[in-house]
């Protein structure tokens, strides 16, 4: 069992201005607290008027009885002295996630495989499709998979629907290849971070067939990216990237084939990092631990 996994372990994940004494402060208070530091990872965006980030993993035995009284600890001892935003979770508690997909499979089932093999700390709470051509197989994983079919003339309908599954019930959405563009309205209610994932040629080849375009182009390098959902499409802060070299001897279904694995194994590790709490978001960029 990954350390973190195992009970009783937190997970204290912060931010703020920099300045002297936030690593000593973090760390006098946990060892106060009856806890051990098991992993710290800080980063600071400047040597002067920079922003501090810091992920500090630590065991604290009854940490779930007392998590409340530990997290108002923080904030009285550290929180205002240090204008500090925090998060601190029981790293035993895995996120509730749902994940959207259409008619392409391959991010899709390599997440439920992952899943089921225990690499990717978090519960799959349901699978929600605009198709049903994927029901079968997300029920093999013993998913619910709902089917929520959008089109121009429904998709404020279609919106309404997803929100009634999700709101309380998730704490992460992924577009496991959703074709389908979340309106603002939708990314206001729904209170929860949404992972999205796309082959890395845009924004060179918008539109309909990339890999073609990209073939025709001469094309050295297939990427992925995935990144967190904004009201500016595909433009959100990048989790991560990846790309493989590819030749002109490669024929579009093979560039298709070598985009998918890309796209998998990208998408795969930004849930994982999201999931680990390894991910802050600052502006309009990621810092990842």
């Amino acid at each position: 069992m990954n350390t973190e996994q195992r009970p009783d372990i937190a997970r204290l994940v912060i931010s703020c201005p920099d300045q002297h004494g936030i690593v000593a402060a973090v760390s006098e208070l946990i060892a106060e607290l009856g806890g051990n530091i098991i992993t710290l990872d800080q980063y600071s965006t400047g040597v002067e008027d920079g922003q501090f980030f810091q992920r500090t993993v630590f065991h604290l035995p009854g940490f779930a009885q007392r998590r409340q009284e530990i997290q108002q600890t923080v904030q009285d001892r550290l929180g205002e002295r240090f204008s500090m935003e925090f998060q601190l979770t029981d790293a035993a508690e895995p996120k509730r996630v749902a994940i959207f997909a259409s008619k392409t499979d391959h991010c899709l089932l390599d997440l439920l495989w992952r899943h089921r093999r225990g690499d990717l700390p978090m519960d799959i709470a349901m699978v929600v499709s605009n198709h049903a051509d994927l029901e079968a197989d997300v029920r093999r994983f013993g998913i619910d998979f709902h089917h929520v079919p959008v089109d121009r003339d429904n998709k404020a309908a279609a919106e309404a629907e997803h929100l009634k599954l999700l709101k309380g019930h998730v704490d992460l959405v992924v577009l496991a290849r959703y074709m389908q563009i979340l309106s603002p309205s939708f990314l206001e209610q729904i209170g929860v971070p949404i992972i999205n994932i796309h082959h890395s040629f845009l924004p060179a080849f918008i539109g309909a067939g990339p890999y073609q375009k990209a073939k025709d182009r001469g094309v050295k390098l297939i990427g992925a990216t995935a990144h967190y959902v904004t009201e500016d499409l595909d433009e959100g802060p990048i989790i991560e990237q990846d790309v493989i070299r590819v030749s002109h001897a490669d024929d579009v279904a093979q560039l298709t084939r070598f985009g998918a694995d890309v796209e998998r194994a990208v998408l795969s590790r930004a849930v994982k990092w999201h999931c680990e709490d390894r991910v802050i978001r600052h502006g309009g960029t990621t810092i990842v631990f």
